[in-house]
């Protein structure tokens, strides 16, 4: 075959969607996994908003929403005990276009990757496993074993190590996985259930010594329930079993599960690599960032990093930008790893800490703070944009310039409906092109218009409307927004855009 530009290795969310955004863009790929075929649990559920943002770039928005479960509301249980209810239906209305977080079991989300994938010509190379790569100085030497057990020597321009928490190629770059690993040992379970918590919406419950969280899944009384084995169970030598879960916590709720379709024990790390990048070599998702599963971050935050370096690849292999440009890759993406694992360990550590304040934040404070403060709006706007990493930034990357309060180089171009036309219904209809663009809101200065022109860089020019202005967007400003929709220059005229495009090197 044709040797690819880029080696993919691992097949989940965040290598598929690294490989469909390449594809797309141009680049020949080679994605491999050492499994037999793509997940059948369902394993990580939630997908939040920017990655459906994500999705919407490349066609797949709608087909993921109609595969999946929108998360209505949230409730809180204290010692069997309803404590309240925050629903989540106004929380994100005119933040994105999105306003909702997505249950969709991983395994379902897998395949529709995986037959997107296909469409663009492309299909996953199973049970073919990386031995070990070099790295050449030109080019990446790959090692590899296939299906029938002789082995092949392949060359990449890069390889980008897409291959979970023992990823071979974190292995080969060697960058230390610091962190650590919670002592408790949990458990997860695809259930039928019947009770007052089977209702389509999420419940958390607590009591003295045990917790337990429950997710809505496709299917009357299918639930995807979260909580930590029995302590008595952990020190025990065999497998453990849905009978090692704790059965008062399960009574106290009234929750009888009539049939257990998946079970499955782990234990969570909170581990960040050292560096995500080494020359011609990467590390993506839970290759370079493991985390507790508070607030389903984990397989967004791998996504992000595929979109992330996808056209920063293409623009260097293209010869389109200067080499520079990967550089950017590890400072915007490993800045947010670092912070979303302390926030998460925080979390994580409240909801399952035996402590004695631990324990008391839980049982006494969580259950009145959260719903008193989740009925301020400002709030849960914040909540919305936290969850949803619509708030993510990299205001303080090297391609981040300028600001036109309260926006700045780094933020995520904010949504806005325009009602142009029915092709351009909002402000996103134009990132489906995957290129550098300028946005403006009124007509563009003409000394712009004339640089875009000559530059071959495509100015969108949308008619103002006031509602833009609450989430940030400035009349009469321009925007030069980057291949993944976020601001790489705020406040643009045709000097700045000049100079940013001389200074990458950028050939539109």
């Amino acid at each position: 075959m044709n040797e690819p530009q880029v080696l993919i290795v691992g097949a989940g969310p965040t290598g598929l969607v690294l490989a469909i955004w390449l594809t797309r863009l141009g680049v020949p790929v080679r994605i491999i996994d050492k499994t037999a075929e793509p997940g059948t649990t369902s394993r990580a559920l939630v997908v939040h908003a920017r990655t459906l943002e994500f999705y919407q770039q490349i066609g797949i928005a709608e087909a993921a929403i109609a595969a999946g479960l929108h998360f209505t509301a949230a409730n809180l249980w204290v010692r069997g005990k309803h404590a309240a209810r925050i629903e989540f239906g106004p929380m994100g209305k005119g933040i994105s276009p999105f306003p909702f977080m997505l249950v969709l079991p991983q395994d379902h989300h897998e395949r529709l990757l995986v037959d997107h994938l296909a469409t663009l010509g492309i299909a996953v190379e199973r049970r073919t496993e990386l031995l070990g790569f070099a790295d050449r100085g030109d080019h990446i030497e790959a090692h590899l074993k296939l299906p029938d057990g002789t082995e092949e020597t392949c060359q990449a321009a890069y390889i980008a190590g897409c291959d979970g928490a023992r990823a071979k190629v974190r292995d080969g770059l060697n960058p230390g996985f610091p962190g650590g690993t919670y002592a408790h040992t949990f458990y997860v379970a695809d259930v039928e259930a019947a009770g007052p918590i089977s209702n389509g919406e999420l419940h958390v419950a607590f009591d003295d010594a045990d917790f337990i969280a429950s997710f809505p899944m496709q299917g009357s009384g299918c639930a995807r329930l979260v909580g930590a084995v029995r302590q008595d169970a952990e020190s025990r030598q065999a497998e453990l079993t849905w009978n090692d879960v704790s059965p008062e916590i399960l009574a106290q709720l009234s929750l009888n599960v009539t049939k257990v379709n998946w079970f499955s024990t782990y234990h969570v790390h909170h581990r960040v690599a050292a560096y995500f990048r080494k020359d011609r070599a990467f590390l993506l998702g839970d290759a370079a960032h493991l985390h507790s599963p508070v607030g389903g971050q984990g397989m967004n935050t791998g996504i992000g990093d595929a979109v992330n370096l996808a056209w920063k690849l293409a623009w260097v292999l293209h010869g389109r930008a200067t080499p520079r440009l990967l550089d950017t890759y590890e400072p915007e993406r490993i800045a947010f790893a670092r912070r979303l694992v302390a926030t998460t360990d925080r979390a994580f550590s409240i909801v399952t800490s035996n402590g004695p304040i631990a324990r008391f934040v839980r049982l006494n404070i969580v259950p009145h703070l959260v719903p008193a403060l989740m009925r301020l709006n400002a709030v849960r706007r914040f909540a919305f944009r936290t969850l949803s990493q619509t708030e993510l930034n990299y205001r303080m990357s090297p391609l981040s310039r300028g600001t036109a309060a309260p926006l700045a180089g780094g933020d995520r171009l904010p949504w806005a409906a325009t009602n142009d036309t029915p092709e351009t219904p909002d402000n996103f209809a134009s990132l489906h092109a995957l290129d550098w663009q300028v946005h403006t809101y009124r007509p563009p200065d003409p000394a712009l218009a004339s640089l875009c022109e000559r530059s071959g860089l495509t100015l969108h020019a949308f008619p103002w409307r006031a509602e833009a202005s609450e989430n940030g967007l400035r009349e009469n400003t321009a925007y030069l927004v980057r291949p993944d929709g976020y601001i790489a220059l705020a406040n643009a005229n045709a000097d700045s855009v000049a100079a940013y495009l001389d200074e990458w090197e950028l050939h539109l």
